[in-house]
């Protein structure tokens, strides 16, 4: 079979064609737009089946050079500790820590059936954690991102697996989280205590296309470039962390670890010590930019013919998946949050960001909202937890997990 090699400056530029035509794909099919599936993701697996037709046929295999891939999954989740800020945890109040305690009970609980799944079934409990919180509370950037990791402790095709699974629960946190919280409302002859007109707060406002990445915000070259030089530091710094770490602990920690914690760092100490304006806005949409084109190429690298052999063990364990989320939110999060309304919307909302993604934990809000009433404690709440604080516990926790099992 011929062997077609791209080297990394042929994979970028693959990355970004797949992204462009991800674009049209989600915005010509509806019901990509409707279960909130990421466009990077539509356009690399667009490309994942091509390469398996063509494997399958005998015609050729395309491989790439995964350098800048990895370059920019570390941005990514650089970008990510930037968004601890103890504050703006302190400030969220008793709702969001509540919240953010149950979304690390629920990582537990994900890597624990998850691997235990697999090992009843026989195979390598590391397959489970990419079954679990990697791509269930983690979403596709985190199963692509971290997915090597599995491979490189010996679950081969762990990739695969993870990216499978996370589409697996974009589609499922889409379509359990409205009707969990309906179930509730009618049970318990819930009613919301704000009128309509109440409007959500404007600073978690989505519309009904969530998934939408065309945010404006008003910025200037310098906040640009302040947010581009405090990641590289990060970065940098982070992967002398992880070396620190993996000498300490014994067990091997990736380099977006390191860096993940040195950038919780600078940002808080920009925030409590310097005082210094943190470049937020400008940082995001980097890490934006660095996810769409790292999760294109991670998925148009996919070897999709790898999942054949491990299809029974993966139905099972996502079915046991949604079971647990189920129950887990039903009698769990609806009590602790209060078994009022605004726990019933963020009971939607929970399920939605701890089997897919923050964008389907909206999409879910604002379903039940639109038809029962507003819920501003929610919608400010839940992409607090979902799209700030849960993704670098979730990471930390991924790579003890990891060390555990394997």
């Amino acid at each position: 079979m011929h062997e077609i090699t791209l080297n990394m400056y042929h994979a970028v530029a693959l990355g970004a064609a797949m992204f462009w035509i991800g674009n049209f794909l989600t915005a010509k099919i509806a019901l990509f737009n409707r279960f909130c599936i990421p466009a990077p993701l539509v356009g690399g697996l667009c490309f994942a089946l091509t390469n398996t037709i063509f494997y399958a046929s005998g015609i050729a295999m395309i491989t790439f050079d995964n350098t800048l891939e990895t370059v920019f999954m570390t941005m990514f989740f650089t970008t990510v500790g930037f968004t601890v800020s103890l504050p703006a945890l302190v400030k969220g109040g008793k709702s969001v820590i509540l919240l953010l305690l149950l979304g690390i009970v629920m990582i537990v609980l994900q890597n624990g059936l998850g691997g235990g799944l697999m090992s009843l079934l026989g195979e390598n409990p590391l397959y489970g954690i990419g079954c679990g919180s990697i791509a269930l509370i983690g979403g596709p950037g985190t199963a692509a991102g971290i997915g090597p990791d599995l491979e490189a402790s010996g679950a081969a095709g762990a990739k695969v697996v993870s990216i499978a699974a996370a589409t697996f629960g974009l589609v499922c946190g889409s379509l359990m989280g409205g009707p969990t919280a309906r179930l509730l409302i009618n049970k318990h002859a819930l009613q919301c205590t704000l009128s309509r007109s109440t409007a959500q707060p404007a600073s978690v406002e989505f519309s009904s296309d969530v998934a939408n990445e065309d945010e404006i915000f008003s910025t200037s070259s310098p906040r640009f470039i302040t947010g581009f030089m405090v990641i590289m530091l990060a970065m940098g710094v982070g992967n002398q962390v992880s070396t620190w770490l993996t000498a300490l602990c014994g067990f091997s920690f990736p380099g977006y670890i390191g860096a993940m914690i040195t950038a919780v760092a600078v940002r808080n100490i920009m925030d409590l010590v310097l005082h210094t304006s943190f470049p937020a806005e400008e940082v995001d949409t980097i890490g934006n930019m660095c996810l769409s084109i790292f999760l294109a190429m991670a998925l148009s690298g996919l070897k999709l013919w790898q999942l054949v052999d491990l299809a029974l063990p993966m139905m099972v364990t996502l079915a046991a998946q949604v079971l647990l989320m189920f129950l887990f939110a039903y009698f769990v999060v609806f009590r602790l949050m209060g078994r009022d309304y605004d726990a019933a919307v963020m009971t939607a909302g929970f399920i939605g960001f701890g089997m897919g993604a923050t964008s389907n934990a909206m999409a879910n809000m604002q379903v039940v909202t639109k038809k029962y009433g507003p819920s501003p404690v929610a919608y400010f709440a839940i992409p607090m937890v979902g799209s700030l604080f849960i993704d670098f516990f979730n990471a930390a926790m991924i790579a003890f997990n990891i060390g555990l099992w394997s």
